[in-house]
C-alpha cells in the first residue's frame, strides 16, 4: 500500500458518504428522542464505560451522521467528533444546534488526528469505519497519541471471514470467495445491509486489527461479537447470513505506557 492508493480510498469514500447523506441512506439519520432518554443505556449496554462519563473528554472518531454524537453529548460528556464526511458533519452541526448540546466537529481522515494534542482524550469510541482505510496501521497510532494513560479505545470492525464470505447462500451454506492474504479493494456489493453502497471496502486480517491494536500501546480488555443472527429470516438475508458468520467485532482496549514498534516478522506472500 502507498500514499496514493490512501489518498484515492480516503476521496472514494469521502464522495460516497456525501452522496449517502442526500440520500438518506443508513447510517445518516440523527439521533432520535428515545435515543437520548438514556443515553448511555443506548450506547453502552454493556457498561464498558463504568456508568458515568459526565465531563469526560471523548472523541467520537470517522462517527459523523448526528447519532453517535448526539448522544454521547447527552451524558455530559464533552464531545468531539471527527469525520471525512462534510455532509455527514453537518448532521451533527444540526442536530447540536437543535438540541443545544456542545459538540466540536473536525473534518479529518481517522488516521490523520495532527489537529490535537498528545493525551488529549479520556475515551475513543470509533464505529465501524477501519474498512474503508488500505492501511489502518496510522489510525491506531493516532489514537493511542491522543489517548490519555489508561484511557479508552473502544472500536467496531467488519470481521474478515464476514467480507470473504459470499452474500448469497448455496447449497453448503455461505462459501468463502475472497481470499484472506489479499490486497485491492474488495469487489464492490449494492443493496446489502453487511456492505454500504457505493465506498470502496478494504479486508483487514485479525493480525491487522488486534495485533495493531495491541502494538500502538493497548492492552485490549474484552471482546464481543454482536449478534445479529435469526435462524428464521429468509435465505440469503441479513439474519440468516448472521447465523454462519458473525459481521462484526467490537472491541475494549485500554491505553498503557507499552508501545511494541515492530510488527511481527512473519514472512507472508501476498498474491497480487
Amino acid at each position: 500500500m502507498n500514499d496514493n492508493q490512501q489518498s484515492l480510498a480516503k476521496k472514494h469514500n469521502r464522495d460516497a458518504w456525501n452522496r449517502m447523506v442526500v440520500g438518506k441512506k443508513r447510517f445518516t439519520k440523527p439521533a432520535k428522542d428515545e435515543d437520548l432518554h438514556q443515553p448511555l443505556d443506548t450506547v453502552d449496554a454493556i457498561g464498558w464505560l463504568g456508568g458515568d462519563i459526565a465531563g469526560k473528554q471523548v472523541l467520537c472518531l470517522a462517527a459523523g451522521g448526528g447519532r453517535q454524537s448526539a448522544i454521547y453529548a447527552a451524558t455530559g460528556a464533552q464531545v468531539t467528533v471527527v469525520d471525512i464526511s462534510p455532509a455527514m458533519l453537518e448532521l451533527d452541526r444540526e442536530v447540536a444546534a437543535e438540541r443545544g448540546l456542545d459538540i466540536r466537529v473536525v473534518e479529518t481522515s481517522m488516521d490523520d488526528l495532527a489537529m490535537f494534542p498528545n493525551e488529549a482524550f479520556d475515551i475513543v469510541i470509533h464505529p465501524v469505519s477501519t474498512c474503508y482505510l488500505p492501511s489502518i496501521t496510522k489510525v491506531f497510532s493516532e489514537v493511542a497519541r491522543v489517548t490519555q494513560p489508561q484511557g479508552l479505545y473502544i472500536s467496531q470492525h467488519k470481521q474478515p471471514t464476514s467480507l470473504q464470505t459470499d452474500m448469497t447462500r448455496s447449497a453448503n451454506g455461505y462459501e468463502l470467495i475472497e481470499p484472506y492474504y489479499r490486497t485491492g479493494p474488495l469487489p464492490a456489493v449494492n443493496g446489502t445491509r453487511l456492505r454500504e453502497d457505493g465506498t470502496m471496502e478494504f479486508l483487514h486480517r485479525w493480525e491487522d486489527i488486534i495485533g495493531g491494536i495491541c502494538r500502538s500501546g493497548f492492552v485490549i480488555e474484552d471482546l464481543v461479537e454482536p449478534f445479529h443472527a435469526d435462524p428464521k429470516a429468509p435465505r440469503s438475508s441479513f439474519g440468516d447470513r448472521c447465523c454462519y458468520t458473525a459481521p462484526y467485532v467490537r472491541i475494549k482496549a485500554r491505553r498503557t505506557s507499552m508501545k511494541i514498534t515492530d510488527a511481527p516478522a512473519n514472512k507472508i506472500v501476498i498474491p497480487q
